[in-house]
């Protein structure tokens, strides 16, 4: 996982990487320094088992230390009066007395840092009014807030799921209740010391039921599932992003950095998806839905399935594109592509719960331990992503981070660069299209409004013109009306021969 090859041909990962540094065959993490969750917790306890005797070498060292210098500094003053009459009480107690207070202190630090979960499993003096009390009428840690609707709901499916086991459901819900309440009672401790607590407690827990079901895996881990769900829940609030560690402040720096590089292509990354196959542009917009609505579980668990969700419809995608079964080598540079999209929000405080809290046999092995050390590699890639890694030189990657220059208008360099790369879902690509639709019209209309506004001053000027060219006209061709004389019918006009017969004048004679 600490070791990647950026090639040509796109982003390539080994297997081998993604595995545990011990060679036990699981899923490493790198949360973990590339160890599985199993290893992680014995060299995790082994560290501090030796922490701790080192810390009481140390102390036996000052001890022998403070002791040879009393006796130095004092053994000719005790020669001096070893004669008298009453003896004194030894000055040595007052000079040890911050060692003993010393040790006591670092006895009650290593009894309060071993944390196991023996205690829930055993009868305590502590407890026992607590069992008088009505099962109903248990407190619990959420008594003083205002249970939600979702807490609400994963109670009462645990409590019916736990009627089927009968017995070992009514012991399993005891236990998982007593370790809420002591939970909730370590608000000071860190995440480590949160995490080694919840750990502790699904080791002792499934072990007990290992014994139980005889070894039948199956239903172990269906118990398992449900007493995560229902403890997770309880306690999510507490231990989500915990004001002991700097997840938020990731959480930031991941933001900003996936923003900075908005620029980034598809081509870029090499990835095998095209975007322009209505299938695959679906699946992409699915794939990122489900990487954003991990943030909104609470259950690692459910975490985990927005992952495994997310990575199928990347493959889907692959798939639909290549005509044949995606690879590995496919995957990761897909997957990369998609965070960069999606920017989830709260990725590395999501990331660090999901190690933290959830049950390690998911993380070690199954689909869902590859997906999920598939996306730590894929946020560490994208934290250390330079020039290099995107085939660029140093001087366009600073432009491109800077805003001064733009992959997509750039017309020198490789095939990418020439092309408009595909709209990155449906929904942007209709919105684009819209964009373009609106800014024609616009267009259109303001050319249909130049015309109309000619128009009406055309109108306006029209009769001034006429009257204009009627004057002229008229002043040029002046209208002269001559006066007509009106004769007689009976006259001797010789245009009365052209009347017709019945008005001919007729001459008689006299």
């Amino acid at each position: 996982m600490s070791q990647r090859t950026e090639r040509r041909g796109g982003i390539h990962v080994d297997q081998s990487d993604l595995l545990c540094k011990k060679g036990c065959g699981y899923y490493g993490n790198a949360a973990w320094q590339g160890l599985c969750s199993k290893c992680w917790r014995e060299e995790y306890q082994r560290v501090r088992h030796q922490q701790i005797q080192d810390d009481w070498a140390l102390a036996a060292k000052l001890q022998r230390e403070e002791e040879a210098a009393y006796a130095s500094s004092h053994g000719a003053q005790t020669q001096s009066h070893s004669q008298s009459t009453a003896p004194l009480p030894h000055p040595g107690h007052a000079s040890l007395g911050p060692f003993s207070k010393f040790e006591e202190k670092k006895t009650n630090e290593k009894t309060r840092k071993v944390t196991t979960v023996k205690k829930f499993f055993s009868p305590s003096s502590r407890t026992a009014p607590k069992k008088e009390t009505p099962e109903g009428k248990t407190p619990s840690p959420s008594i003083s807030h205002r249970a939600s609707f979702d807490t609400d709901q994963v109670s009462k499916d645990f409590a019916d799921f736990l009627k089927n086991l009968q017995k070992p459901g009514r012991e399993i819900q005891k236990q998982c209740r007593a370790f809420i309440v002591n939970m909730s009672g370590k608000k000071d401790l860190g995440a480590d010391e949160l995490s080694e607590c919840v750990q502790d407690f699904y080791q002792n827990l499934s072990d007990r039921l290992i014994g139980h079901f005889k070894g039948s895996s199956e239903s172990v881990e269906q118990v398992m599932d449900q007493v995560e769900k229902y403890i997770m829940t309880r306690l999510y609030k507490s231990v989500f992003c915990p004001e002991t560690t700097d997840d938020e402040k990731k959480d930031l720096a991941t933001q900003n950095r996936i923003r900075a590089l908005h620029w980034v292509t598809i081509e870029m990354l090499c990835v095998s998806m095209d975007e322009e196959i209505p299938e695959v542009s679906e699946n992409v917009v699915k794939a990122i839905t489900d990487v954003i609505e991990m943030d909104s579980k609470r259950v690692p668990r459910d975490k985990l399935g927005c992952i495994t969700r997310c990575s199928k419809q990347i493959f889907s995608a692959i798939r639909t594109t290549k005509n044949e079964p995606a690879s590995a080598d496919d995957f990761l540079p897909a997957l990369i592509y998609i965070v960069l999209k999606a920017n989830p929000p709260r990725l590395q405080s999501n990331i660090q719960y999901i190690t933290r809290f959830c049950n390690p046999s998911r993380l070690m092995s199954g689909e869902d331990g590859y997906y999920f050390t598939n996306l730590c590699c894929a946020a560490a890639f994208i934290e250390k992503l330079d020039a290099q890694s995107l085939n660029l030189s140093p001087e366009e990657f600073e432009r491109y981070m800077s805003g001064q220059a733009s992959p997509r208008c750039n017309t020198s360099e490789g095939d990418w660069s020439r092309a408009e790369p595909p709209p990155t879902n449906p929904v942007l690509a209709q919105l684009n299209h819209n964009l373009e639709a609106l800014s024609g019209l616009s267009s259109r209309q303001k050319t249909l409004m130049e015309a109309a506004q000619s128009l009406q001053a055309d109108l306006l000027s029209w009769p001034a013109g006429v009257q204009r060219e009627v004057d002229a006209v008229l002043e040029k061709y002046p209208l002269e009306v001559l006066p007509r004389t009106v004769s007689a019918i009976d006259d001797n006009d010789v245009d009365n021969d052209n009347l017709p017969p019945p008005l001919t004048p007729q001459v008689f004679a006299g």
